[in-house]
């Protein structure tokens, strides 16, 4: 096992100095934290800090590392949920939580990273938005210093698993309901109107479906998945798929349905942001077209127009990685715990309080 002694030792500096940079002493130079942090990270290096806090009848400390959505002035509901179900959930297993944001940590090495954690005792961490972009982050799930949970990210090894819904299905689900809904509209309409118009409507409503789909961010898991389902529902009921990145902006959605909608049948999106701009882009264009989202947000609750949604409990998926970390510490092998999900349609008087 590596020792404080090891590190020091290829560093070439005194075992002082290594305690000095593991809890953030303030007069040691960048160039010396900088040759103890390279040996941390070369030696796999896991202080006794976390190993005694591991081992203690202390409470444990976990981070909340969250990745805040910044494309929108709205209020951020669901960063909010999984703060409040994380924080419930830890004051009932006796753990100390200490929310961390992305932007806090984003330009540090991996080496400085595992620092930072450790100076604050933290025992273990679940991570809210993890993209394939954020390579340092992946770095971190592999060296398994710290038992982690993360939330829409299908990544598990020994000390890590993964919670989420299952995001093809769900995609896939609230898609198929949506347009499947349109088409009976449509084929009622032609029935009672065949008599006057003969086939040509009949016809017409029968051919192929112009969907247009807002997706979420790219390299993002939870966009990788739902558009799978979008695939797979595209060839079932063959449809023609038009694909299009929103990057879960409701003013991109709205650029996107002005640009698009010309052209589709059904606007589908991939978040219920995303809808609510493509649904007000409609309603400037004077058009109607079938519009759903996805994540089941209070805003939705506050449109004209109720949507099918997907509605996630992001504080009972917050609540349940605490529970997962909880018995990660307790030594349980990672895993991926898929959560329920339900098709809504949310209206004003769901949403009340």
């Amino acid at each position: 096992m590596v020792s404080i002694k090891d590190v020091a030792k290829r560093a070439e500096v005194a075992i002082s100095t290594v305690s000095k940079v593991l809890n953030n002493y303030p007069n040691v130079s960048e160039g010396t934290k900088k040759k103890v942090r390279q040996a941390i990270e070369e030696l796999n290096f896991v202080p006794n800090t976390v190993a005694a806090a591991l081992s203690s009848k202390h409470n444990f400390r976990i981070a909340l590392l969250i990745n805040t959505i910044t494309q929108t002035k709205a209020i951020d509901e669901i960063d909010m949920q999984y703060l409040s179900g994380a924080i419930h959930k830890a004051k009932e297993l006796n753990l100390d939580v200490v929310p961390i944001f992305f932007s806090m940590i984003e330009e540090k090495s991996i080496a400085e990273i595992i620092a930072y954690f450790q100076s604050q005792s933290i025992t273990g961490i679940i991570v809210y938005g993890l993209s394939k972009d954020d390579k340092v982050l992946h770095k971190l799930i592999e060296r398994q210093i710290f038992k982690m949970v993360l939330i829409d990210a299908p990544l598990v090894n020994s000390a890590t698993s993964a919670v989420w819904v299952n995001q093809k299905q769900a995609q896939y689900d609230v898609a198929k309901k949506t347009i499947t809904e349109n088409m009976e509209v449509g084929h009622s309409m032609a029935e009672e109107l065949s008599m006057e118009k003969g086939r040509s409507i009949v016809e017409e409503l029968s051919t192929s479906k112009r969907i247009l789909y807002i997706a979420g961010k790219k390299n993002g898991y939870v966009t990788e998945e739902r558009i799978k389902g979008m695939k797979q529902l595209a060839q079932e009921l063959n449809l023609q798929l038009m694909i299009q990145w929103g990057e879960f902006s409701e003013l991109q959605a709205r650029q996107i349905t002005f640009a698009h909608a010309h052209s589709c049948d059904v606007v589908i999106c991939a978040s219920d942001l995303m809808a609510i701009g493509a649904m007000k882009a409609l309603m400037e264009m004077d058009i109607f077209r079938p519009v759903c989202g996805f994540d089941g947000i209070t805003l939705m609750g506050y449109v004209g127009k109720q949507m099918n949604t997907i509605r996630q409990s992001f504080s009972a998926i917050s609540a349940r990685a605490v529970e997962e970390l909880w018995l990660l510490m307790k030594d349980q092998e990672g895993r991926e715990v898929i959560l329920p999900h339900t098709i809504v349609r949310l209206h004003y008087e769901d949403i009340i309080c």
